[in-house]
This record gives structure tokens, sequence and C-alpha cells, in this order.
């Protein structure tokens, strides 16, 4: 599945049965159901999920945790949007 493919995807109800749990957080996240991706992405335990929590906590306004989860994932808060953030985590797990 590439970008524009996992896009398309935000248009059906439910995300591909074929996506890594950090892709379907993410989707979720898109769909506008905060909840359901931190859910998914609290249960998985590597750099990756830990990049996405920190991505989701800064979405939900908690910069504090926002940083402890971007000091797991060994970077920074980003200085993009929210919209090219996720955008910039998408494409490189879809690679």
């Amino acid at each position: 599945m590439d970008f524009a493919e996992y896009k398309k995807s935000l248009a059906a109800n439910q995300p591909p049965d074929s996506l890594s749990p950090h892709l379907t957080s993410l989707w979720y996240d898109a769909k506008g159901d905060w909840e359901g991706a931190h859910n998914i992405i609290q249960d998985v335990h590597d750099t990756a999920a830990a990049e996405i929590h920190a991505y989701l906590h800064r979405k939900e306004g908690d910069q504090w945790n926002a940083d402890y989860w971007y000091r797991r994932a060994g970077s920074k808060s980003p200085k993009v949007t929210l919209d090219e953030e996720w955008t910039l985590i998408v494409r490189r797990l879809i690679q």
C-alpha cells in the first residue's frame, strides 16, 4: 500500500486488515477517533509507537506528556503542523 492508497482507505468505515497497529492507530486518528488511536498505540512498545504516542498527546494539547513520548522516541517535538507531522509519520511507516 502506498500513501495515496492509504489516504483513499480513509473513506471506508473500517481500516484495511493488512495495516500494522501503527498505521491502524493513525488511520483512526485521521478519522477523528483520538481515543481509538490512543488505545491501539499505547499497547505497542517500539520507537515508532512512541513517536505516534507523542504526536497524539501533542494533538490532545498535553505537551508535557507529548515531550515525554518524543524523548522515548529519541526525538523532539517537531516544528511542523499536526497535519504535516501525521503525513511525515505515515509516509515513513509505509516505505
